[in-house]
Formats: C-alpha cells, structure tokens, sequence
C-alpha cells in the first residue's frame, strides 16, 4: 500500500543522471565501432590491413574461450601494479623531503629534469640488460614511468602549503611526524594523487612497449605474437582491450580517488 510518504516523497534523478553520464561514455566508442565496420565494408579493405567488426568479434571471442586473454591481461595488470606501488612508496618520501629541504630540491631538481625525459621506454634496453628477458626489467620500466611523476607533483603540493600554516603548527609543538602526518602528507594528497594518474598513464604505454620485447606474455606480447603470424584481428583486438581496461581504470578507480581526494581537501566542494 502506498503511503502519504510515499506520495510525497521527491523526485530523485541521480540514477537517471548514472544512466545518461553511462551512455555519454559509451556513444562515442559504439559510433567508432559503426563507422569502422561502414569504412571497412563501403571500401571492401583487406581483412590482412585491416578486418572487419565481426572478424575481430570471433577473434577475441577465441582467447576469451582459450584462456590466452585472461593470462596476458593477469600478467600486465600485475606487472603495473607492483611497479606503480614500489614507485609510490619511494617517490612520495623523496618528494616530501625535496619540499620541506631546499639543499635536497635544489640538489635533485636538474637530475630530475634530466631521467624525467628518459623515464619509461628509453629504459627498456638497458633494462633487458640488467634484468633480463621477464618481470624485472618490465617492472622497472614501470617503475621509471611513475617514479618521477609522484616524485615532482609531491614536490608541488607540499610547496603549495602555506609557510604559515608549518609555522602555526611548530608553534604548537608539532612533532616531525605529527608535522608530516597532519600537514605536510594532507596538504600533498591531491597533488600526489594528480602525478599518480598521470604515472599510471605513463606506465601503460611503457608496459605495452616493453611487453613487445622482454616478456612472453601480456598484452603487448599478444600485439607482438600476433604480428608475427599475420593475425590482424587479434592485433586490433588487443589494441581495444589495452584502451578499454585504460578507461575503466581512469574512470572507475583514478578519476574517482582523484575527485574524491581534492573534495576531501578543502580545494573544491561537491556540487
């Protein structure tokens, strides 16, 4: 029975707003998806340059089936994720002492000027020379990717926090980590999470690269394999699967974290 409440109650047009920012997202990819299969058909192209919708639909259906695609997408999705941690961990205390330490940032600032444009695919080399064909030279890479990214935008955000605002807190007795846990770390955040995302980004690329060259599995290793063998469709699939996990990740995990952290911090406010 419906009540009085029920009657009254207001009008809630958040899922109707999930539903229409969904679709948004979707429509530009499902209006690249017609026009390839229009272009593909209308110019009868040769499926060895480039195959049709469906030819890459039944492709990708097949390592779904096999279990290939589940291993190499395991694989990438592990690699990044240990590199991007072991990135964090060192990056953000470096960062943090850069910022707090003028001798450390003017000492450090010209060097990472200097690796932050080597950072990432120019490293997969030497790379392979120093941990061979495998995990540890691709997790370097990654390593190289995030690293310098976290490291100069945690620089940012604790130069960012007013000199003021540190004094008022020593002023007060604030322990060193009192100081970094309350201060300089919160201040930071947003900044910190910004040079995550943009790390991550930065990494994919890399992992894909290195993949083709030190490993025997993962996505860039399928794009590779399948070069190898003339499968064009599988090459293409792999390419929509590496760009399709890249913007579930943006959108679900790091754009998230990163509105949510700028909320948490004062700099905006939830509309």
């Amino acid at each position: 029975m419906m009540t009085v409440a029920d009657e009254t109650a207001p009008f809630s047009p958040v899922p109707y707003q999930r539903t229409w920012q969904a679709f948004k997202f979707v429509a530009p990819l499902i209006f690249l998806v017609v026009v390839w299969q229009v272009v593909v058909t209308v110019f009868s192209v040769n499926p060895r340059i480039f195959p049709d919708v469906p030819t890459v639909a039944r492709a990708g259906w097949g390592t779904i089936v096999d279990g290939s695609l589940f291993a190499h997408v395991g694989a990438s999705l592990w690699r990044v994720t240990v590199g991007t941690v072991l990135a964090i961990l060192t990056a953000v205390p470096l960062g943090i002492a850069m910022g707090v330490s003028k001798p450390v940032s003017d000492f450090l600032t010209p060097l990472f000027r200097f690796f932050s444009v080597l950072a990432g695919i120019a490293w997969i080399p030497i790379a392979t020379l120093w941990f061979g064909y495998g995990f540890g030279a691709i997790t370097f890479v990654i390593f190289n990717a995030v690293f310098f990214v976290v490291a100069y935008n945690t620089l940012l955000g604790v130069s960012t926090i007013p000199m003021p605002l540190r004094h008022a807190a020593a002023s007060l007795g604030t322990s060193r980590w009192q100081m970094l846990k309350e201060v300089l770390l919160p201040g930071a955040l947003p900044n910190i999470v910004i040079g995550i995302r943009t790390g991550i980004g930065f990494a994919w690329r890399g992992l894909i690269a290195a993949e083709m060259i030190a490993t025997n599995v993962g996505l860039g290793y399928m794009l590779f394999l399948a070069r190898d063998f003339y499968r064009t469709e599988i090459i293409v699939f792999a390419m929509i699967v590496i760009g399709l996990i890249w913007l579930l990740l943006d959108r679900l995990l790091l754009a998230p974290l990163e509105r949510a952290t700028i909320e948490r911090w004062g700099l905006v406010q939830r509309t």
